[in-house]
């Protein structure tokens, strides 16, 4: 398999060359070679083995320059301009990670009221569980029950044929989260697992990767007053390697007064709503079949020709990453249309 992993920069629409950390490491660990080693898979994806490798890589001056994380961020490059803080403040990779942006200027929400939008900055996947759709992508990245926790049999009738989509935030991305939709949570809870990489090829060697990490599972009612009217959605934020915790700061306006996640709480679109602490992660949502409808460009990036995705190469089909930014557009409600 090639050793080049690109994707779609949807501002631009340029084919772009990922620079992966650690990638010969990731890949050596998650090869078919060692898949007979489960005792190395599961001390590489460890909680505490996740915490040793966060520290060095982003609280330990000294380490995090050996790891080449600094060079790592540095060379991947952070827009100073969108920064709450001074630039100068941001002396540790820590920091850098856990930066606060200008959203409300540099990630403006779209115009219209009905649509979700982006939860992250991160690289995108889409797909259904309904098998006439033309995003039809079976049990790849998931066991969908699996992925909601087994106690929780209402929500697997809810969200049962509905269609997904898999965020990827890389290291040196923005890692606040934000509230995909306005809506009520009707439901708020964790769910417990490893910290596996969320490496591209560690995504396609595991099997449902997504649904063996830890994870936190917020529902939404968008149909209640104040909602954005797209149904129930599934909010599932997952940690990774080096990935320990997924706090919870809800913020109304800015990043003021930031508040844990309960059952009825009314969110707002586009709104911080938690902060992964720190490393790689991963966002999947989950809607209702039939209430929205991807974005058009979306939708033609991930078969777009000529672009060498490690997903591709495994899956035997087209399937590549688009580079999107939190609170743009993702999906419009779609009333009874679905995808053909």
């Amino acid at each position: 398999m090639s050793t080049d992993h690109q994707y779609v920069d949807r501002t631009t629409g340029v084919v772009l060359q990922e620079r992966l950390l650690a990638d010969g490491w990731i890949r050596a660990l998650y090869s078919p070679a060692l898949e007979n080693a489960a005792w190395l898979s599961k001390l590489a994806s460890s909680r505490y083995t996740s915490r040793l490798l966060g520290y060095l890589n982003y609280d330990n001056l000294l380490s995090s320059r050996i790891t080449g994380m600094r060079r790592f961020l540095q060379a991947n490059g952070i827009n100073t301009e969108e920064l709450v803080a001074k630039p100068e403040t941001l002396d540790t990779p820590r920091k850098i990670f856990e930066r606060q942006i200008r959203y409300w200027e540099c990630r403006p929400l779209p115009g219209e009221e009905r649509c979700a939008v982006c939860p992250a900055d991160a690289r995108l996947i889409l797909g259904s569980m309904n098998e006439h759709s033309g995003l039809f992508i079976k049990n790849k990245f998931f066991d969908f029950a699996e992925l909601l926790g087994g106690r929780k049999r209402r929500w697997h009738f809810i969200f049962k044929g509905g269609d997904f989509a898999v965020l990827r935030l890389t290291p040196e991305k923005y890692h606040y989260t934000h509230a995909p939709a306005a809506g009520r949570v009707a439901d708020f809870y964790s769910v417990s697992g490893r910290y596996h990489s969320c490496n591209p090829n560690a995504t396609v060697q595991l099997l449902h990767p997504y649904s063996k990490n830890r994870r936190v599972v917020t529902i939404l009612d968008t149909d209640c007053e104040g909602g954005t009217s797209i149904g129930n959605l599934a909010m599932i934020e997952i940690v990774a390697l080096m990935v320990g915790r997924i706090e919870q700061r809800y913020s109304d306006l800015h990043y003021e007064s930031p508040k844990p996640i309960r059952e009825g709480m009314l969110l707002k679109a586009g709104a911080p709503k938690a902060l992964f602490q720190p490393g790689s992660s991963t966002v999947v949502l989950l809607f209702e079949a039939g209430r929205v409808r991807f974005a058009e460009d979306l939708v033609r990036n991930q078969t777009r020709s000529g672009v060498r995705s490690r997903y591709s190469a495994v899956l035997e089909f087209p399937l590549c990453e688009t580079d999107v930014r939190v609170r743009s557009l993702l999906a419009h409600a779609a009333g009874g249309v679905t995808h053909d």
